[in-house]
Order: structure tokens, then C-alpha cells, then sequence
């Protein structure tokens, strides 16, 4: 096939390779489509598209409307359920999958690692908890144990230094699998306790799903110590409501506690869409709402700050850095390092980029295969949008 006639060449030398290409007999077509400047104009956006965006979203809107529309329709990026995109605290896009809608609740997985750590913040404003002492574990308290060297703070920051493997292959040698639906699943923080240290302290980052549910179990001791697993699960149910779900306005929150009344933080809250997006624009406001502090500003910033272990991760929230190894998790610093994300298993996203007064939410299905075409793909939204 000939080739097009690149317009970066310099104009003396098109006359010649016209001329060639007339002396080879290349089509009429052919040569009309290499005399072309620049690619033919996109086609009009369908109107059910372009419905999905609100008519003035900041930005051009038939290009939010098709960033928004590649989430659903590129193979290679999994199922996409649900979509929203957040302006200055107003939805300019939202669109749901096939059989979903705004009243659907969706699991967090690991995106409810951040909710837990908002939990977690409050009993430290409340002075029932120190971020640099030993959490109140019995086992972890006996003379000699070299647990009693893990703190608040390493746990918060995935560095607790306790024999962990999360996404193990096979899947049944994994920590998580094995906390969450095998020997642990009764009484999972109870398993997550026992472990063993592998790493000093404070030394080593490694994500660990079951370090946030011994936060769970944490919180739970600090408001219902030595009760029944009903009264430890009633407990929990009434704080999170009280403290986060009510003043947020996130209706629908609701978690999954095990057989011990321990809150599963690491994975199992459940939100609307909507709710979510919610959650995302309280961390983009510090842990305001309407003006009202939730939760004090000091411990948004705590949370968005690099753990020393990890300069990708803050304290149950990933952040837009350069991981210093393989790991890309987001945009690996592109756009801005000032950008968060609370991240789920299959491809959960809460994307919150404050110099862009932006959150997005993506909710669905997607193998770990297809994730970095997704994260391509919430890129592109992102990136619509200029920083001030």
C-alpha cells in the first residue's frame, strides 16, 4: 500500500512523490485521502449520549459525553455500572449500565479502606485513640510480644510489618481469601491479630485488606469493649451512622459485619453511586460538609500525606505518585501529584482531584488484566478538566 504523504514534510518534495504515485497508478481515492491536512471530524455525539451530560459541564460537552461513553462501550475496559462526574460539588455527568441506576447499591471493596480510616480519625479527635501508641490488643500487650511495637499509625499506613500476602496465587493462599471466606471468616480480625511479624515495624509497606479490619475491630473495642458480638456489631452500626452516613447525607451506607460483630472495613461497604460520590467530595473539602467539620481538617491532610514506607500511598487512600518501584495504581504523577483515590477490587474508583474541584466515581466490573485501559480511560476525564 502507498503510503500518505506525512504534512510535517516539507512542501518542495510533494510535487515529486505526487508524481511518482500518478507514474505507479495509485487510486484517485488513494491520493485524495493523503492530500487531506487533518483527520476528518468526529461524528455528532447520539443524543442519548450527550443526555448524560449536563448542558454547561465546565468543559466542552461533547467531549465529557464521549470520555463518559468509552467507559461503557471499549471492550477492553470491563463493565462500567455506574459513572459520575462532580464539579464543584454539582454532578455534570452520571450514567448507569444496563439494569442499573441511581438507587442500586454497590459494594466499596477496598474503596471502604478509606471510609474505616475517616472512622478511625474521628476516635482520635474524640481522644479515645493515639496515632503513636499500641492500639488496645490484648495479645499484642503481653511482655516480650514484639507486636507491642506496632502503632495506630503503621497500621493506617499499611506498614504494620505483620506476615501478609494479598492476591496470592492461588487465590486460596491469600491472606485476604483466607480471612475473608475460609479459616478467619468467623472472627476475621481475630485471625488478622495472630499473625506473625515479618518486617520491623513501621519498616515496610504491604497493602493488607486484613489490617484494616484489625482497625475495624479497634474501633469497635473503643466503643463497645468486652461485649457481645450483636451489641459490638450495634455498636459500630450506630457510630457510623451518627458520625459519617447521617451528616454526609450518604442514606444508603451500610457495612457487613463477621460472626464476631467486627465491621469487614477492608471490603464491605455498601453505597449508591451517588453516596459515594458523596464520600469523595467530603475528602475534597478536608472533611467538611456544608460548612460543618466532620471530621477534623488535620486528619484529611494525615491521610493524603505519603506514608514514609510508601510515597504511592497516604493512610487508607491511594495517592497520584510515583511508587519508587513497578506499581502504577493511578496516573503515576501525571496531571498532578495533589490527586487522590479511594481504589476497590474490579475496578471501584473514587478519583478526587482538588486543583480540578474534581470527583469522579466509576463503579463496575473489571479484570486486573483491563485495568490499566480503565485507568487510561478515567484519565482522559480527568485530564478535560484544566488545574487552577
Amino acid at each position: 500500500m502507498t503510503p500518505c504523504l506525512s504534512p510535517s514534510r516539507p512542501p518542495a518534495r510533494s510535487p515529486s512523490l505526487l508524481a511518482l504515485a500518478l507514474k505507479i497508478g495509485a487510486p484517485i481515492a488513494l491520493l485524495s485521502a493523503c492530500a487531506q491536512e487533518s483527520a476528518p471530524p468526529e461524528p455528532p455525539v447520539p443524543q442519548e449520549v450527550l443526555e448524560t451530560v449536563v448542558e454547561d459541564p465546565g468543559v466542552s460537552r461533547e467531549d465529557l459525553a464521549r470520555a463518559v461513553d468509552d467507559l461503557f462501550t471499549a471492550e477492553d475496559v470491563g463493565e462500567t455500572r455506574a459513572l459520575l462526574v462532580l464539579r464543584g460539588g454539582e454532578i455534570v455527568a452520571e450514567r448507569y449500565g444496563e439494569g442499573y441506576d441511581a438507587e442500586i447499591r454497590h459494594t466499596g471493596w477496598s474503596m471502604s479502606k478509606s471510609v474505616t480510616g475517616v472512622l478511625l480519625g474521628m476516635m482520635v479527635a474524640d481522644g479515645r485513640l493515639r496515632l503513636d501508641d499500641t492500639p488496645p490488643i490484648p495479645a499484642w500487650q503481653r511482655p516480650g510480644d514484639p507486636r507491642s511495637g506496632i502503632t495506630l499509625r503503621h497500621l493506617l499506613q499499611m506498614r504494620s510489618g505483620l506476615r501478609h500476602q494479598e492476591g496470592a496465587d492461588p487465590a486460596y493462599e491469600s491472606s485476604e481469601v483466607r480471612m475473608l471466606f475460609m479459616d478467619g471468616r468467623d472472627d476475621m480480625s481475630g485471625w488478622a491479630e495472630a499473625q506473625s511479624l515479618e518486617h520491623e515495624p513501621g519498616s515496610t509497606f504491604q497493602y493488607s485488606t486484613a489490617t484494616t479490619v484489625i482497625l475495624s475491630d479497634i474501633a469497635a473495642e473503643t466503643i463497645a469493649r468486652g461485649d457481645s458480638a450483636n451489641a459490638r456489631q450495634a455498636a459500630m452500626a450506630e457510630f457510623v451512622d451518627a458520625r459519617l452516613a447521617v451528616p454526609l447525607g450518604m442514606d444508603s451506607l451500610v457495612g457487613e459485619y463477621d460472626a464476631n460483630g467486627t465491621l469487614v472495613g477492608g471490603s464491605y461497604f455498601w453505597a449508591t453511586a451517588r453516596d459515594w460520590a458523596k464520600f469523595g467530595e467530603f475528602l475534597r473539602n478536608y472533611g467538611s460538609v456544608a460548612g460543618a467539620q466532620i471530621v477534623p481538617r488535620g486528619w484529611i491532610e494525615f491521610m493524603r500525606r505519603p506514608s514514609p514506607a510508601s510515597p504511592d500511598y497516604g493512610a487508607q487512600l491511594w495517592l497520584n505518585h510515583p511508587s519508587g518501584g513497578d506499581r502504577d495504581v493511578l496516573f503515576n504523577g501525571a496531571l498532578s501529584e495533589d490527586i487522590f483515590a479511594a481504589i476497590g477490587h474490579l475496578g471501584q474508583y473514587i478519583i478526587v482531584a482538588p486543583d480540578r474541584r474534581l470527583t469522579v466515581v466509576r463503579l463496575g466490573y473489571t479484570e486486573e488484566d483491563n485495568r490499566d485501559r480503565l485507568v487510561e480511560e478515567l484519565e482522559d476525564i480527568v485530564a478535560l478538566y484544566p488545574s487552577r
